[in-house]
């Protein structure tokens, strides 16, 4: 495979359709179950259909993996003397699907009460081991097609390109931290995602800034002083007990704060990188709330954590002093226009 792709930089993506109904039909195809009193047996003899998308995408010397696909498969056995035919349908196989997600709906052909035993016995013993086999797919995927992608890493010219390609040495994502000062090599143990949110506060996009990064303002709407919080661009912080923590990387004055972030329960040394941008309106600031590299199935704690012990909890805190502060400097806008005028 010929790129024309120089220090990996560009998108580039890869259809791994057809590869992937290989890879079910060989890892599905053949697992069967029979009943502790052997009156009942079932095994899976076809991927009927796999339908939807699954690509492996490089940019800027990351690689992810995006995948949604519908998977039918056809099994077929036996209750006693009594020959049993049908199909397993799981809808949605995606890459942001946890393994206890996932549903299986199960079919029997000419179904009728002697058969029940089949389905009892595939929800049984053939569903938990189809979750095993399927929640491997996204691994096995970037391990298959990742470097399929890339150029070598001796090859890339640049330092930033070099250190995201080096963590795929493991067959996982490396699409993580992005700074090429932080490319832990423990990163690539997951596939991970974007998050974006955008809540409003009544107040200025200044003193929104500062209540991000002040240390008393930090210690009043988190409820306790900071284990460690140094708000300059290098600087560590860790708040709510050790739960969150990461680093400063650059602070823009009632701009933007950009900083990695991360979760005391991700692997050691994995943080995504959180961008918070304030928009000033007229009366209030949005602040535009970007993550990459959020590890796949932790999209909604990363959400909640935000919105309750961030956003609410500022709210909560200072959400009658910030608002009182506009209002002032409305009114001493108004006051200076008539002034002049």
């Amino acid at each position: 495979m010929v790129l024309h792709n120089p220090n990996n930089w560009h998108w580039v993506d890869k259809n791994c359709v057809d590869w992937s109904k290989t890879y079910f039909s060989e890892k599905l195809v053949g697992i069967s179950a029979t009943s502790e009193d052997n009156q009942t047996s079932v095994s899976i003899t076809k991927l009927a259909s796999l339908t939807g998308d699954v690509d492996v995408n490089q940019r800027k010397g990351r690689v992810i993996s995006l995948f949604d696909v519908k998977i039918v498969l056809d099994y077929e056995g036996s209750v006693g003397s009594t020959p049993v035919t049908g199909t397993i349908s799981i809808p949605e196989v995606a890459y942001d699907t946890e393994e206890d997600e996932y549903v299986f709906d199960v079919s029997i052909s000419g179904e009728t009460k002697e058969k029940q035993p089949a389905r009892e016995l595939i929800r049984e013993k053939i569903v938990p081991e189809l979750r095993k086999k399927i929640s491997a797919f996204g691994v096995d995927l970037i391990e298959a097609h990742g470097k399929d992608i890339q150029h070598p890493v001796e090859e890339n010219r640049s330092t930033f390109t070099s250190s995201n390609q080096a963590a795929l040495g493991t067959p996982i994502s490396a699409a993580t931290t992005t700074t090429a000062t932080k490319t832990p090599s423990s990163s690539a143990a997951y596939n991970t995602t974007t998050l974006r949110l955008e809540p409003v506060f009544n107040t200025s996009a200044a003193e929104l800034y500062t209540t991000f990064l002040d240390p008393a303002r930090v210690a009043a709407w988190t409820r306790s002083p900071p284990v460690k919080f140094t708000p300059q661009e290098g600087g560590e912080y860790a708040l709510f007990g050790g739960n969150v923590s990461g680093k400063f990387v650059k602070l823009v004055e009632k701009k933007s704060i950009e900083m990695l972030w991360r979760l005391k329960d991700w692997k050691p040394e994995h943080f995504a990188e959180l961008k918070i941008v304030f928009d000033q309106g007229q009366s209030e600031t949005k602040a535009v709330v970007t993550w990459k590299g959020v590890p796949v199935g932790q999209e909604d704690v990363t959400r909640r954590n935000f919105e309750e012990y961030y956003v609410k909890s500022i709210k909560l805190t200072f959400g009658l002093w910030l608002f009182i502060s506009v209002c002032v400097v409305a009114l001493l806008g108004i006051i200076l226009m008539r002034v002049v005028y």
